[in-house]
């Protein structure tokens, strides 16, 4: 524990907030990953929602094939939201190389999807409509185990997600205004909020990696303060004030349980959803931190509820600020939900033949490979709005830039973490890894 004469600055402490979400959100996806490989139900579900695609390649029927490509990617407005194998298995290879980064490195890959649709000509409002869609199918295909063991507060679940509908209906409102006042308009909001995220954590990941950190000494394999340590001085404030109704919580674990007025769960729902609704993530990576540093929930029970309310909150973010406005790309959607399945179990089995530093150091790689990425695209976008003068050729040479060094970071990562599946694999079936 760091004494008060230490304290580390504000990019230290919100690099750890946003840290700790980004390995709680990767332990919730190689947990749904296990799951559905674990299930057979589960994976017909899987088959289920691959079955239009499926059946849209392969449609002999003009009538039949026209109206499943409008469903799955038709050709509108948005484009290239049209389906094609070529676009099926590139959002596939998108999935792999996230879900590689996940399962390897126990933090959240799905930071760069959006970064990658975009690289690939996809529109922003698109990318954050099918990459919500693609984490709602993946939340209802195993979000039950902690409902099943009795680990899910339901008021606090009900009234986060009441809160967490106020925010994304707010930010796929805004998302939708902005795309229709310039579609520029939303990319060049949607990559500056990506510039700033990615930005703080990849600083923050690569300052971790130099300083040979193992992690912060009261954190749990979640990534969250360990049970039974006391509530900061942020929590114990907000637990103080007595707004009704009071919510409570942790009965099981502190005598009396603790509580907390609903404003302030509704308060942070709304954050949430308006973060899930505006960057297609989630929301996930922000819901444990704010949980557990804020408001002072115990990281057993936040996991559980979280797990709970992800599927309502993404759900409904998805749904009815995306998909109903034709701004969800199924084709994709489905292709990386496949690819980020198979990439999960992959990395998830790579770590225990590779040393925890060199996984450290990748992170920050590909965090800042994203910012990297989206940095260098706006100056081209600012330029189409007239606000700043470029020329084409200089526009030009700074997304090549971008998206090459995207590409290569992530595209060798996936490589060698495949590589290295494949070169130990008789060492990971003697220990198991494979089954």
């Amino acid at each position: 524990m760091r004494n008060g004469n230490d304290r580390p600055g504000f990019l230290r402490q919100w690099g750890r907030f946003m840290m700790a979400g980004a390995r709680y959100h990767a332990q919730w996806e190689i947990n749904v990953a296990r799951t559905v490989f674990s299930d057979r139900r589960r994976m017909l579900l899987l088959f289920l929602l691959m079955l239009p695609v499926l059946i849209g390649s392969i449609a002999f029927a003009d009538g039949l094939k026209e109206a499943l490509h409008a469903f799955i990617g038709g050709k509108k407005a948005l484009s290239p939201a049209f389906f094609t194998g070529g676009i099926f298995i590139a959002s596939i290879l998108i999935g792999l190389g996230a879900g590689l980064i996940t399962g390897c490195i126990g933090a959240g890959g799905g930071f760069v999807i959006a970064p990658a649709l975009m690289s690939a000509g996809i529109k922003g409002i698109l990318a954050v409509g099918t990459d919500l869609f693609h984490i709602f199918a993946k939340a209802i295909m195993g979000s039950v185990i902690h409902r099943k063991m009795g680990n899910v507060n339901v008021w606090l679940a009900v009234i986060f997600v009441g809160g967490a509908v106020i925010g994304a209906t707010t930010g796929g409102v805004l998302n939708r205004i902005l795309y229709d006042i310039n579609p520029v308009l939303s990319d060049t909001f949607i990559t500056t909020i990506y510039v700033i995220m990615l930005g703080l954590l990849g600083t923050y990941a690569l300052m971790d990696f130099f300083g040979s950190r193992k992690g912060p000494e009261d954190l749990d394999a979640h990534g969250g303060p360990a049970e039974g340590i006391d509530l900061g001085n942020l929590p114990r404030k907000l637990q103080g004030f007595k707004i009704p109704p009071m919510i409570r919580f942790d009965e099981g674990l502190v005598i009396g349980g603790r509580s907390i007025s609903w404003v302030f769960l509704v308060l942070s729902g709304a954050l949430v959803g308006f973060c899930a609704a505006v960057m297609g993530v989630g929301g996930g990576f922000l819901t444990f931190p704010i949980f557990v540093y804020v408001l002072g929930v115990s990281s057993l029970t936040t996991v559980g509820t979280d797990i709970f309310q992800i599927v309502f909150t993404a759900g409904y973010a998805a749904i009815s600020q995306y998909a109903i406005y034709g701004f969800i790309f199924y084709t994709l959607a489905m292709g990386m939900l496949l690819g980020s399945l198979l990439g999960i179990q992959i990395g998830a089995m790579v770590t225990k033949v590779v040393k925890g530093t060199t996984i450290r150091g990748f992170y920050a790689m590909a965090v800042l490979a994203g910012f990297i990425n989206r940095v260098f695209a706006l100056p081209g976008k600012l330029s189409d709005m007239d606000v700043i003068s470029l020329e084409k050729g200089t526009i030009s040479i700074l997304d090549s830039i971008g998206v090459w060094a995207f590409f290569v970071v992530i595209g060798g990562f996936g490589v060698w973490v495949i590589g290295t599946f494949f070169a130990n694999l008789k060492r990971l079936k003697s220990q198991g890894g494979a089954a």
